[in-house]
């Protein structure tokens, strides 16, 4: 059945955090005939690489379908500060509702400016991500605006989940390890070695791909070894303190 915009707006905003997650939003989308621009605003994503590579995807898959795409500023200093004091917080922590809390503002500013009267965001598809944290971000974002309203559609039901995988594989779109941010790449990496695993290497995985075979699309930032990530990684942190 075709998907509908709320109490009958016909042009959305959507809030894409990359393109595995908004793949199957976007497609149903599509195939529903509903006007949507994407707008990427990630200031999280660390390092630098692993932004520009998530970016580049999802740009590909929405000129793919002629969805126009609004690049965002990167102010990932802004996006440190609000986060200060809270380095140490849990996965779906409050770290997570500020961080969500900062996207959305820009998002509902940004729909605000342009007229768009709805706006979402494909956050909420990842099981690994608290549905109502993100959609309560989204409504409080919203409500900053008379004309502006946040749709917490469930993306996931209907087999969307399994769809998005299936998205994922069939395009080949790059497999990000960790939620974004430095400080969960940190915590990912200090699992992965209680466990005796390597750690995350940026740039390699591709859904629907052995490990370390890259599709053919991939631009040269994209191949290049991950030689630096570490340092990179650690200049982050240690300017944070943390």
């Amino acid at each position: 059945m075709p998907l509908q915009l709320p109490n009958g707006h016909d042009r959305l905003l959507l809030h894409s955090c990359c393109a595995p997650c908004s793949g199957e939003p976007m497609q149903k989308m599509v195939d529903s005939g509903i006007d949507f621009t994407i707008f990427f605003y990630n200031p999280n994503i660390h390092p630098v690489r692993e932004y520009e590579i998530r970016k580049e995807e999802n740009i590909r898959f929405a000129q793919k379908h002629n969805i126009t795409f609004i690049d965002a500023d990167y102010d990932s200093d802004n996006w440190f500060e609000r986060c200060k004091g809270l380095e140490f917080e849990p996965e779906r922590g409050e770290r997570c509702t500020v961080c969500f809390d900062m996207r959305f503002e820009r998002t509902a500013l940004y729909a605000h400016e342009h007229g768009f009267r709805v706006f979402t965001s494909s956050l909420g598809i990842s099981r690994w991500k608290d549905m109502n944290q993100i959609n309560g971000c989204g409504h409080r974002a919203a409500a900053r605006y008379p004309d502006v309203e946040y749709w917490d559609y469930n993306w996931r039901k209907g087999g969307g989940s399994a769809r998005m995988i299936e998205i994922a594989k069939a395009e080949h779109f790059y497999q990000q390890e960790y939620c974004g941010c430095v400080y969960s790449l940190r915590d990912s990496n200090k699992h992965r070695v209680s466990q005796g695993r390597e750690r995350i290497r940026i740039g390699e995985l591709y859904y629907g791909l052995p490990p370390g075979e890259k599709p053919d699309f991939v631009t040269k930032a994209g191949q290049e070894s991950g030689e630096g990530d570490e340092a990179a990684i650690s200049g982050l942190l240690q300017r944070e303190r943390v």
